[in-house]
């Protein structure tokens, strides 16, 4: 398929870029990786008029300590996730999470903030990020906020972005020394997740599912069960609840269920042992 004609317009800087989607409201799209826009709109199924290139606006490919927590730059390539040193030793759910993205085309070219800019709910960082506890962080013309990442998947390709805004940085707490997990089914390697888990066990339980509803989704019922006191298998039996899998061409919507409660299963006895 052939995209619908678009203009193209590369930012140099994260206030240009800015002033670009001020300029084109919602005809304009960012682009970084291209990874997710690009198919798309191929299919037509996303036809903006501007494109604004931010690949490489300097000052935002950055992975660093700040304290308790870890800060990565919105353009910080899944490649530089999985090899990050920082990141293997302070928050290495992430660093496996992004190792399992696509194939290795897919990671030296995507984004940590395109893929949650985009919202899918059938990605993987999402979810290890929500399981994390992290926050956004967006720049607009008004400046910066904060988003949690519980508050930041609004719907399906939905989040709370404004169409001013670019999302410029991730943040999530320490955890070295943590229990963690992610598990992925998948029918084919590199396929998306017909299903998938990110677990850490850091004092607190945080367990985020993939491809079990219209966002990327917290596994709260899980949570709660693990906070309870229950057991890990009865914690897992909780793995769907709250959740509206779709039914497609992988997989029914029953089947999901099952596999999820599978996968958190399995993702605690890990992260516990």
């Amino acid at each position: 398929m052939i995209p619908a004609a678009f203009e193209y317009a590369r930012a140099e800087s994260t206030e240009e870029a800015i002033a670009l989607l001020v300029e084109h409201g919602d005809e304009a799209k960012l682009i970084a990786g291209g990874h997710s826009l690009l198919p798309l709109m191929k299919l037509r199924l996303a036809t903006p008029a501007v494109l604004v290139d931010i690949g490489r606006v300097p000052g935002l490919s950055y992975i660093e300590e700040r304290g308790d927590e870890i800060a990565i730059g919105a353009l910080a390539r899944h490649h530089d996730l999985e090899t990050s040193a920082v990141l293997k030793e302070q928050v290495p759910l992430l660093a496996a999470t992004a190792h399992q993205v696509g194939d290795p085309q897919v990671r030296h070219r995507g984004t940590l903030g395109g893929t949650l800019a985009h919202g899918d709910p059938a990605s993987d960082l999402p979810a290890a990020v929500l399981a994390l506890g992290g926050t956004l962080v967006a720049q607009g013309p008004n400046g910066r906020r904060e988003i949690s990442a519980l508050e930041f998947f609004r719907g399906f390709l939905e989040t709370a972005l404004g169409a001013d805004e670019v999302l410029v940085e991730v943040r999530v707490p320490k955890a070295a020394g943590a229990g963690w997990s992610f598990q992925k089914f998948n029918r084919r390697a590199q396929d998306w997740a017909i299903v998938g888990v990110a677990a850490v066990v850091n004092g607190t339980t945080g367990v985020a599912l993939v491809n079990m509803g219209s966002t990327p989704l917290r596994a709260t019922a899980v949570e709660e069960a693990v906070r309870s006191g229950a057991s890990v298998v009865d914690a897992a039996a909780a793995a769907s609840h709250g959740t509206d899998p779709p039914s497609d061409a992988n997989a029914s919507s029953e089947y999901r269920r099952h596999l999820a409660t599978v996968l958190v299963r399995r993702a605690l006895e890990e992260a516990s042992s």
